[in-house]
């Protein structure tokens, strides 16, 4: 047993956002996006993997792998997810210091984008992002001891383009993530 990294230090003085998401009926991509930071073991030490999800068809928009614990990595997923997709109405993350940081809500507000925050020890709040967490780990992470970064790059690319593409989730109606989203936004097309 080793100690696992503390991710989710909050930072004093960082605003902290009302959490919006609470019965709030959620249908339609890009609607709200969650994100989350989590640690990918290696066969020496680790690194982190921050990914961007869609809420409603749990697709992964973006991601990045970072060894440095900064928010910059972060920054980078989600200006590529909102180039790639345009902004969503809410963003949804915890309280880490990377996601109350001046950078990161500034970049969410330079957009519009609603700011929202779980409560503080509060996993079921992102829950989407965590079941994510435990798919990538069990079916992929600790399957494969990862020698190098580019291995565990390598490895995380193929395991969410599986995860994305082929995976069909129960919540889903058998569904992937693909097939949802892109039904979403055609739908969304088709009635605008």
């Amino acid at each position: 047993m080793y100690r696992k990294p503390s991710l989710s230090r909050r930072q004093p003085g960082h605003q902290i956002y009302p959490y919006l998401v609470r019965d709030l009926a959620i249908s339609r991509s890009n609607h709200v996006w969650a994100a989350d930071i989590t640690y990918i073991p290696m066969r020496r030490g680790f690194v982190y993997l921050f990914a961007v999800l869609d809420w409603a068809s749990r697709r992964v928009l973006a991601w990045r792998l970072s060894t440095t614990l900064t928010t910059d990595f972060c920054l980078d997923a989600v200006q590529d997810a909102v180039g790639r997709y345009g902004p969503p109405a809410i963003f949804n993350t915890d309280q880490g210091c990377q996601f109350t940081s001046h950078e990161f809500t500034g970049l969410l507000t330079h957009h519009g984008i609603q700011i929202s925050m779980d409560g503080k020890g509060c996993w079921r709040d992102n829950v989407f992002v965590e079941r994510l967490w435990k798919s990538i780990k069990y079916e992929e992470v600790y399957v494969h001891a990862y020698e190098t970064v580019n291995a565990a790059h390598q490895g995380l690319e193929r395991d969410l383009a599986f995860y994305n593409q082929i995976r069909p989730h129960q919540a889903l109606g058998g569904q992937t993530p693909d097939q949802v989203y892109d039904e979403n936004l055609t739908t969304r097309r088709t009635a605008a």
